[in-house]
């Protein structure tokens, strides 16, 4: 599964850059949106004439786009979708929240998150609460010091050994495999553990170095098992290249980026019949594909072409011929 999207459009009276919160389901011949939902400003949720201008439905609230994700997903897992590892950029994946809704549902995900994020690197850990004096409420929340605290996730990249680096080529590129290097290691996030009382588990990091850049430039946390390889998590990880590929064929060949309404109920239906039309088609090519009749483009390559005295609807030659 992944999540999360970003579209150009309009609502109401403003021309804007709306963001679409939607959920994918993906493998490795290719993904499809099963959840898309146009998130809302604060002050947007809140403004009634403006709700009212865009025929906003009178039961969607503000949500933050983790909480729409985690919504969708929840509704998936319900309708019967199986469940399995939830993808996300660093705008969700550094949510803590989102990242313990997920394991909650009883999925993995493999996140992003910024360089900043910090963790428990190995080895290290909160210090127990205060011993309790016999007075008062006993102490229970986990604490910090001097000499003991957590660190940023790109600090703790650049403090590995070169030996922790290792190259792993993930799929066949257009001239060749598509490989970069990678560290792994057992961490815990160390999101405000202060406040609690439990340590949080143990989870990866797994970190992207390309050889040619002067840093790292990529991080992720991933619940996947204890036991899972290097090349499998990078293998995960890169599947999000999948959805981001498809969602481009969406907006340039299926239209998802060309709305130009300005309601709540047209935005979806746009995206709707956008999303329809690309899932018949690669249902097309994936029946195409277990034929052996063909490539991935087997279906595309047979679409009919548009005949030569077509006049699109709304054009100014179809508007001429009525006069």
């Amino acid at each position: 599964m992944g999540v999360a999207r970003q579209y150009c459009g309009q609502l109401g009276k403003q021309d804007n850059c709306q963001v679409a919160v939607s959920l994918s389901l993906a493998s490795v011949q290719g993904s499809i949106p099963i959840a898309y939902q146009l998130y809302l400003p604060k002050d947007w949720a809140g403004d009634a004439e403006r709700r009212k201008a865009a025929g906003v439905p009178e039961n969607i609230l503000f949500a933050t786009k983790p909480e729409i994700a985690l919504e969708q997903m929840r509704q998936a897992i319900a309708s019967g979708v199986p469940m399995g590892v939830v993808l996300a950029d660093a705008g969700y994946g550094d949510e803590t929240a989102f990242r313990d809704g997920i394991t909650e549902m009883g999925m993995l995900y493999a996140v992003g998150i910024r360089p900043a994020t910090t963790v428990w690197a190995p080895g290290t850990a909160p210090l127990p609460p205060k011993p309790w004096s016999g007075h008062g409420i006993r102490p229970t929340r986990l604490r910090r010091g001097p000499g003991n605290e957590p660190v940023a996730v790109k600090a703790l990249a650049l403090a590995l050994p070169k030996k922790a680096w290792r190259t792993v080529a993930w799929r066949e590129g257009s001239n060749s495999k598509l490989s970069s290097r990678f560290a792994v290691v057992r961490v815990r996030p160390a999101h405000r553990d202060y406040l609690g009382s439990e340590m949080r588990p143990e989870e990866w990091l797994l970190i992207e170095w390309p050889e040619d850049e002067a840093e790292p430039t990529k991080y992720f946390l991933t619940t996947a098992p204890s036991y899972a390889t290097l090349e499998q998590m990078v293998f995960v990880i890169k599947m999000r290249w999948r959805i981001e590929r498809d969602y481009q064929d969406l907006k340039q060949n299926f239209g998802l980026s060309h709305f130009e309404g300005r309601n709540w109920r047209g935005f979806h239906h746009h995206a709707t019949l956008s999303i329809a039309a690309y899932g018949f088609l690669m249902a097309q090519r994936l029946k195409a594909g277990r034929d052996g009749s063909g490539k991935k483009n087997f279906a595309e390559r047979q679409v009919p072409a548009v005949p030569k005295d077509y006049v699109p609807r709304g054009s100014p030659a179809r508007a001429a011929s009525r006069t």
